[in-house]
């Protein structure tokens, strides 16, 4: 008898007249841990532990409404179509996060706040700090994606296949009852990419900024078979969904950046 992954029956909890979402609950868990992993290592390196914290307090609802803006703009007839309801649009519970959108107006709002409160240290230093705390933090975010019921990949029979109700199933699929679990493929590879760019930092010195652009190469990576798995709406182009191109330049831009900044900092050192 085969055994797989249940889809859980509920994404929320009520708590008086609140309702507590699980999918915020993931979002605001990685965050925290995305902050206490880049304050340590900030410190390790001589910076000051109070600047990570005052980096997170517009970053992060940055890279959420960066993220809210990606996926709202990518996917507009949910919102804005001929069935859409536009308020929905605010409804970030329910799912539905650009990650491309979230790291540009994160890391944009991570900037400008550190050259306000930073004067000793370079954003370079403080990106590479930050990078395997940033990958935990979308380790954890993707369980919300589970508790949703969504974003999961094509039906399969594996033992580790993610069981999805009928009334979730997108159209054309409601025959099958299990789906890879992208969730979890995608939480397993940025947990592996966290404890990569830990161990590699610890075994060779990168030319400063590196390890950030390093993040982005591996995370791109990821996304790339990741995003050939998935079933759900997308906007295609030449074939490929939209997020398939775009993980595809990421990487392609992240990996000849980071080769090129290596090899000039290696004929510097020469």
């Amino acid at each position: 008898m085969h055994r797989f992954i249940p889809t859980p029956s509920h994404s929320a909890v009520e708590l008086g007249p609140l309702t507590v979402h699980f999918y915020a609950i993931c979002i605001l868990l990685g965050a925290i841990v995305a902050v206490v992993m880049g304050r340590r290592r900030y410190v390790n390196v001589g910076g000051d532990k109070d600047v990570i914290t005052d980096v997170a307090i517009t970053a992060i609802p940055a890279g959420i409404i960066g993220g809210r803006l990606y996926h709202v703009v990518t996917s507009p007839e949910a919102y804005f179509g001929a069935n859409g309801h536009p308020l929905n649009a605010l409804k970030i519970w329910d799912g539905g996060m650009g990650i491309w959108g979230a790291i540009a107006l994160g890391t944009l709002a991570a900037f400008i706040t550190f050259r306000r409160v930073e004067r000793g240290t370079s954003f370079a230093i403080f990106a590479d700090s930050l990078a395997p705390g940033i990958l935990i933090a979308q380790a954890i975010g993707r369980f919300g994606n589970w508790f949703n019921g969504e974003l999961f990949g094509r039906p399969t029979t594996l033992p580790w296949g993610l069981e999805i109700p009928r009334d979730l199933r997108p159209q054309g699929f409601t025959n099958f009852s299990t789906f890879h679990p992208t969730f979890l493929y995608e939480s397993i590879w940025c947990f592996a990419s966290a404890i990569a760019l830990i161990s590699l930092s610890r075994r060779r010195s990168f030319q400063t900024g590196n390890l950030f652009i390093l993040y982005v190469a591996l995370y791109c990576a990821g996304r790339c078979w990741i995003e050939y798995l998935r079933i759900d709406e997308a906007h295609h182009l030449w074939g490929l969904r939209l997020n398939e191109w775009v993980s595809t330049l990421g990487l392609l831009l992240s990996v000849f950046t980071f080769a090129n900044r290596e090899m000039r900092a290696r004929k510097v050192r020469m």
